[in-house]
């Protein structure tokens, strides 16, 4: 194949692209059903078995801890072996541990079969597939990676309402089983084995789509954009030594928070308000859908505005949705804040890969993404159990959501201050 070949990919088109379709599949099927489905659970479960809301939410964070703390070994592996491989992998075994919720008989089952899929998600899903992205694309990068935030908030549009149609139709233990076998078809067999390819100089290409000569891109891999050497081993230590990317970690949990709140909490906060459930589910995917519109706006405007302006101002605008939130219970007013609670989850999914994107050289991105996303993971996987301990002393959401509002307040602070740091 000539460069020129390689170049035009599928009909004509770079095949980055097609990669791009790949990863989304993943980031859609995996986190509709291991995020986005679990506020439909949540109810279903408790009521059915009489466990309560923290205990059942724990589960969840459990997950997302076992998704996100080893982040730094998964950036390892992902390194060494390539991200397509952890792609097929780890998203194999989220599909067994999403089927396997369909067999919870004790709590202790439900733990299971999240550090499963938290795993699994850890291995194949956020830091191998916006590797593969960064990989791909350097000039386009932020509207690619926009783009990949944007189908993750398709999950969280689809699945509520998808998943609350299903467990009604079948139960919810076959739909847990029928989610689970969409991401081994989806995830798996079409997004990782058919369309996904680790780095554009396996097929003789340049990111963005320039031809390239396959034996000088090899030559080429290791070093940086300018043509410089890579400085060897980028460690752990050497990453947390510097503002940068404590910052960079510090905004990303502060929307973790908020995000973790919402997304198990929301649909049961509004069925205890008053609303039915179909209604909750509702303001899930209208959220979803400014969820995408700020992913995308994002992408876009970061090709031209500073990434900390925009990532500042998106916390500005969650600000402003909680709060709309904490004083009203009036529907208009809920689907006001559902599209700021969007339009700024959207935008900040996007930051983070973002950033690290931005501010440090493609050929390490894994390893410092790594170390960088664990402070989201835990905020996010604290903000569930949180949230759902206070409620049980309080019977109340009020303070879990000041709570959230304080944290993005200080993200604020922290996306505006994040800059580029003088060497890695």
């Amino acid at each position: 194949m000539t460069p020129k070949d390689a170049t035009a990919g599928r009909g004509g088109i770079f095949y980055g692209w097609f990669v791009l379709v790949g990863v989304m599949l993943i980031i859609f099927v995996v986190g509709g059903s291991f995020v986005n489905s679990f506020g439909v659970l949540l109810p279903i479960v408790c009521e059915e078995f009489g466990w309560s809301r923290a205990i059942v939410s724990g589960a969840l964070s459990l997950g997302i801890l076992c998704f996100g703390l080893p982040s730094p070994l998964y950036g390892i592996f992902v390194k060494r072996f390539g991200p397509r491989f952890t792609c097929i992998l780890g998203n194999l075994l989220a599909g067994i541990g999403i089927a396997g919720v369909s067999l919870v008989q004790d709590v202790w089952h439900l733990y299971f079969f999240y550090v499963l899929i938290g795993v699994g998600g850890g291995f194949g899903g956020y830091i191998a597939a916006t590797t593969v992205i960064n990989n791909w694309f350097i000039k386009k990068r932020s509207l690619a990676l926009g783009i990949f935030a944007a189908c993750s908030g398709m999950g969280g549009l689809v699945y509520p309402p998808f998943t609350t149609a299903l467990a009604g139709a079948v139960g919810w233990r076959s739909a847990w089983l029928i989610l689970g076998s969409i991401i081994v078809l989806a995830a798996v067999l079409i997004g990782s084995v058919l369309l996904i390819r680790n780095r554009p100089e396996d097929r003789g290409l340049q990111p963005d789509g320039e031809p390239g000569n396959p034996l000088r891109d090899r030559e080429m891999q290791d070093k940086n954009p300018k043509g410089e050497p890579s400085e060897p081993g980028i460690t752990i230590g050497r990453v947390l030594k510097q503002r940068t990317a404590w910052l960079i970690g510090g905004l990303a949990a502060a929307n973790a928070f908020t995000m973790g709140t919402m997304m198990t909490h929301q649909i049961a906060y509004l069925q205890d308000i008053g609303f039915q459930a179909i209604t909750a589910a509702s303001t899930m995917s209208f959220m979803s859908v400014f969820g995408i519109i700020g992913s995308l706006l994002f992408g876009a405007l970061a090709m031209r505005v500073s990434v900390r302006y925009l990532a500042s101002a998106a916390f500005i605008v969650q600000i402003i949705g909680l709060s709309v939130l904490l004083l009203t219970r009036e529907l208009t007013f809920i689907f006001v804040f559902a599209a700021c609670q969007g339009l700024s989850n959207g935008a900040l999914q996007a930051a983070l890969p973002t950033f690290v994107g931005a501010y440090y050289e493609r050929g390490r991105y894994a390893q410092v993404i790594g170390v960088v996303f664990p402070f989201q993971v835990t905020s996010n996987a604290v903000s569930a159990a949180v949230a759902g301990m206070i409620f049980d002393a309080t019977t109340s959401y009020t303070a879990a959501f000041a709570i959230a509002v304080a944290f993005s307040a200080m993200g604020v602070v922290f996306a505006f201050t994040a800059r580029r740091p003088r060497s890695v």
